[in-house]
């Protein structure tokens, strides 16, 4: 549906029913599929063949909310999983083996930091950090003979951070590696890396895409783009036969398809992070009204964001929607029409007003979830962060005194309102 705008394809991507079809996505609840003849379920055992026949591995409904986000991103093919971290432990894993290298921007969701810090080295692999923002010839200096892969996130959380996806394409491909961009907080609706040079994108569905807090998931969406036969010395797991599949060479076999299809073929086999077809359908039904709810969540933000500015109540203020926000500009370019629901700020006083402020909030709860229809908040130093260190904090860009407010769909005067109460003592 390439021809839509991003508002029809929310709605219409993805399941086209045919006569007589049901006119909803329905819920496949089925763990294996029937055939009558032994040699076709073989043939798909050996990729020969495309079809189903047993949902860890592909799923109709699971494979129609794949491909109306891959839609929405401009991208060649996608794969649910189970999370937003299992789509990028799988985004690396995928290209990336024991002994091999990545690097990764460190303003990253504590989890995916810890992730890359920590879990992925004792599978022998490296993971270099360094900050986005520094010039390239900066950067540059993380990159190894082994690097596989340069990741960051589109606006960063819990900072609200800006990633300049051009600077960051050019230095990845420079590198011979592709460009990996968690695009969780943006979204399509507001921000496509794949237009602006990245090669791979992922996202927690569980935040804006569902929007309800209804279910956990995620996705990796593979734009086509990356020449992975150019490098094939650095990615003989996709340029090189299978022994696990009778010595299939995915860029041979299936092209532009290659990435997409050994992540299902091969590590959805084995790891099995696949989300139940209820899921998926659950999170169809948020991504109808995704163009919808980004809109105004953006639109509340915006307000919310310029009433902290002048409260007397608060230290500092960091949302990319707001002029002289060190991120303007870069929004701007990439996010034109707004960024996210979230803001970052702090209340004078520090880290003990600020969770002072946080226990006397009446409608915005405090939850380790963002990106949802209700407002809500965080304190990532005490919560989603607590894992990290002092030092692993300030490189994050997680300062003692930072609540995370995700800002929800509700009337913008109520939620300022519960602010405002709860800042006064």
């Amino acid at each position: 549906m390439s021809d839509y705008r991003i508002n029809t394809k929310c709605v219409q991507s993805g399941y086209r029913p045919k006569n007589g079809e049901p006119h909803v996505l329905p819920i496949y609840q089925s763990t294996t599929f029937n055939y009558t003849s032994s040699d076709f379920m073989g043939r798909l055992f050996d990729l020969e063949e495309s079809g189903y026949f047993y949902t860890r591995l592909a799923n109709p409904t699971n494979d129609s909310v794949a491909a109306k986000i891959c839609d929405l991103e401009g991208g060649y093919a996608a794969m649910l999983t189970s999370s937003g971290q299992a789509a990028n432990f799988y985004a690396i894993f995928n290209i990336c083996e024991a002994g091999g290298h990545i690097v990764s921007a460190t303003n990253i969701y504590g989890g995916t930091y810890n992730l890359f810090g920590h879990t992925i080295e004792k599978m022998g692999i490296g993971c270099t950090f360094v900050n986005p923002d520094d010039p390239a010839s900066e950067i540059e200096k993380a990159f190894q003979d082994n690097t596989r892969a340069l990741f960051a996130e589109t606006l960063t959380n819990p900072a609200v951070s800006v990633l300049d996806i051009e600077k960051l394409a050019k230095i990845a491909h420079d590198h011979g590696v592709p460009l990996i961009v968690d695009n969780t907080f943006a979204t399509p609706v507001n921000c496509r890396p794949f237009e602006w040079g990245a090669d791979i994108v992922t996202h927690s569905t569980t935040k804006y895409m569902d929007g309800h807090a209804l279910q956990v998931g995620g996705v990796v969406v593979d734009s086509g783009n990356f020449d992975w036969e150019k490098y094939g010395d650095k990615y003989p797991m996709l340029t090189t036969p299978d022994e696990t599949y009778h010595g299939i060479v995915y860029t041979k076999k299936f092209g532009k398809g290659a990435y997409i299809t050994k992540m299902t073929a091969q590590l959805m086999r084995d790891l099995g992070s696949i989300p139940s077809p209820m899921n998926a359908f659950l999170l169809n039904v948020g991504l109808d009204t995704l163009a919808l709810r980004m809109e105004r969540h953006c639109e509340n933000a915006q307000k919310v964001a310029e009433y902290l500015s002048t409260s007397d109540k608060v230290a500092w203020v960091r949302y990319p929607g707001l002029p002289g926000d060190k991120y303007y500009e870069l929004a701007q370019k990439y996010m034109p029409n707004g960024t996210c629901g979230v803001i970052a700020f702090g209340i004078k006083g520090g880290r003990d007003a600020c969770v002072r402020a946080m226990d006397k909030l009446k409608m915005a709860g405090i939850c380790t979830h963002v990106a949802d229809a209700r407002t809500m908040v965080l304190h990532p130093a005490s919560h989603t962060h607590r894992q990290l260190s002092e030092q692993e904090l300030v490189e994050a860009g997680v300062a003692p005194d930072l609540i995370r407010l995700s800002v929800g769909i509700e009337d913008v005067e109520d939620i300022i309102a519960d602010l405002e109460q709860a800042m006064n003592d």
